[in-house]
């Protein structure tokens, strides 16, 4: 081999990478300890840029194109390296390709709970996942803070640092916001955008990247809390109890067996209701007429009218049915009751608003 070609073996004179990857965030150019020559060609592809490093200090940055390198092309190079009047010898360099696309469908998640006030369910535990798109904005930024002088820097190498730093910026932006946990959902795509410009100026500022969308997927619950939610939503489809408690009776009446055994039950209490009113209507009518009422007494000061009140037992009787019918009314709700110490008293007047529905 002659002496100019080994010369020119030892010089680069294109400079220039395609991205066989999806994945590749900086790749710093191999050089194999060779110097650059004065005039080399620097070819930059779309969705590139090249930053040079030269003595520890970030150079020139190039961006797309085909660049021939020469003291006027590369003036910050030419004012570390020290040339004033221009430069004929080779150099030495190094040259950090970055990917300038958009990486897409980033996956985000909270790896524990995020507690926040909920004004439905007061404090509750919160887990969500989404998923980001970013690009590299600042290339020196970038390489300083997170690549480094990594020779191929990867997506999976930053993924976690981002994941991290996410979460931590959501976690603050929904705090703040105060949307219930039950309107969340409603609202994915609106807190994805009002998201962004509270994370880029710390993305950008911190690691010389944009996120170009945020997605918010999924925010949920714990299971007690699911558990509330679906109890809250049944009450709100029964609606009016007592026509779903007739249906309820009427469906179990229909199916038979134990069903329709069950069923019957409050039809049956509700007969022996009807036919108790009814003696109790006929004994008034039957009764003989009352003496010519005598002159009521004077009042007694601080003298406590009279209650007129019925044990369990003594309206079971009253209406023809067995003890537990009446206080499996009173469990439920329909017959007022009082409950004092151990006793339960039921007043007449509770009665007969239960029998007049």
């Amino acid at each position: 081999m002659s002496i100019l070609g080994f010369i020119k073996k030892e010089l680069i004179e294109i400079i220039k990478w395609t991205d066989d990857s999806r994945d590749t965030l900086s790749y710093r150019w191999p050089d194999d300890d060779r110097q650059i020559k004065n005039g080399a060609q620097l070819i930059v592809r779309e969705s590139q840029m090249v930053q040079f490093v030269a003595a520890g200090q970030y150079a020139d940055l190039f961006g797309p194109g085909k660049h021939t390198l020469s003291t006027r092309n590369i003036p910050v190079l030419s004012t570390i390296l020290g040339w004033k009047y221009g430069f004929e010898s080779p150099f030495k360099c190094d040259v950090y390709y970055l990917n300038t696309r958009l990486f897409t469908g980033n996956k985000w998640g909270t790896s524990n709970p995020v507690m926040m006030r909920d004004p439905d369910f007061g404090v509750v535990r919160l887990r969500a996942f989404g998923t980001y798109d970013f690009r590299i904005v600042d290339p020196p930024k970038f390489l300083k803070e997170v690549a480094g002088t990594d020779q191929n820097f990867r997506l999976d190498e930053f993924a976690d640092t981002m994941r991290s730093r996410i979460v931590s910026v959501f976690t603050e932006a929904l705090a703040k916001a105060g949307v219930p946990a039950l309107d969340v959902a409603m609202r994915y795509s609106e807190l994805g955008q009002a998201l962004l410009p509270i994370i880029n100026p710390a993305m950008s500022g911190k690691y010389g990247i944009e996120i170009t969308s945020f997605v918010l997927e999924n925010v949920s619950v714990p299971p007690e809390v699911e558990q509330a939610i679906d109890k809250r939503s049944s009450i709100g489809v029964i609606g009016n109890l007592n026509d779903y408690v007739k249906y309820q009776m009427g469906h179990g009446m229909g199916e038979g067996g134990e069903g329709a055994a069950a069923a019957a039950v409050p039809a049956q209490m509700a007969v022996g209701f009807g036919i108790a009113q009814e003696m109790m209507r006929g004994m008034q009518s039957n009764a003989p007429a009352a003496p010519a009422a005598a002159p009521p007494p004077l009042p007694v000061a601080d003298a406590a009218p009279a209650l007129d009140v019925l044990t369990p037992e003594q309206a079971a009787q009253a209406l023809s049915v067995s003890v537990e019918d009446v206080m499996a009314a009173i469990a439920a709700g329909d017959l007022k009751a009082r409950k004092i110490g151990n006793a339960t008293r039921i007043a007449r007047s509770a009665l007969e608003a239960f029998l007049h529905g």
